[in-house]
């Protein structure tokens, strides 16, 4: 009897498994629950690193200046907190969406394209300091005030920055996705100062507690949901993981 011919993909499927995305849409309850629980965290500590510098953008500089690699680390944690809010944000409003497809839908294409808006502001602090770093605090602060009125696409999204954790929050409380405290704590996320250069505020840091009361929950509760991966998966998928982010990090410097 002839024996059945095992392909590469069988095997990648059977070492490697991605769970279905039926309960949860795109991109699935892992990726999504560890970007709940990790992405608020990290922008709580990039806001709290950077609490003690005063929050306009010629502060910002100078504490750049004077405080180079707590700065960049402090922009660079709540770039990366940003960043991982998008499938955090995804699988909410898919969930959302399977009791209220309005509200879902909304919600989350507002949140959405307001972190493409934040990741268009972190680009601009990151050019920023890189002017302090050339040509110092004076000349950057005055090359930053120059152009910072200065109209770009980006700025049509300011509203949906603040609305759409509004919108999400009402959602998320209306299909009882939510409960009515943490419903509230998520739409404290639109307090969040926006824009290019902002620093902590005390508003700041309420916002982000919001937020890690909202998602953090939820995150570790849907990472705790049967079923789950075997050890061995486990220890198959986190090196992997790991290794792909440092290639990811090492061709990304390379340009």
């Amino acid at each position: 009897m002839a024996t059945p011919v095992t392909t590469i993909g069988v095997r990648l499927r059977g070492a490697l498994p991605v769970e279905r995305w039926e309960a949860t849409g795109f991109p699935g309850r892992w990726v999504g629950g560890t970007a709940m629980v990790l992405g608020p965290l990290l922008m709580l500590t990039g806001a709290l690193l950077r609490a003690r510098f005063h929050f306009f953008f010629p502060d910002q500089l100078a504490a750049y200046e004077r405080h180079p690699t707590l700065m960049a680390t402090a922009y660079g944690l709540l770039a990366a907190g940003s960043l991982l809010l998008w499938p955090a944000v995804a699988v909410l409003a898919a969930r959302i969406g399977a009791l209220s497809a309005g509200w879902g839908l909304w919600g989350g294409v507002l949140v959405m394209f307001g972190l493409f808006a934040r990741a268009f502001h972190a680009g601009v602090d990151h050019l920023a300091f890189q002017l302090v770093r050339s040509q110092g605090g004076g000349p950057a602060t005055e090359t930053v005030s120059t152009g910072y009125s200065a109209f770009h696409v980006f700025a049509t999204l300011n509203l949906a920055i603040v609305a759409g954790w509004i919108v999400v929050a009402l959602g998320a409380w209306r299909t009882r996705v939510l409960g009515p405290v943490r419903a509230a704590a998520l739409g404290l996320t639109a307090a969040l100062p926006l824009g290019v250069l902002k620093g902590t505020t005390p508003l700041s840091l309420v916002a982000l507690a919001g937020l890690c009361t909202a998602l953090v929950p939820l995150g570790l509760a849907l990472l705790c949901e049967a079923p789950r991966p075997s050890r061995a998966v486990v220890l198959r998928w986190v090196p992997l993981t790991l290794v792909t982010l440092g290639l990811m990090m090492l061709l990304g410097q390379a340009g």
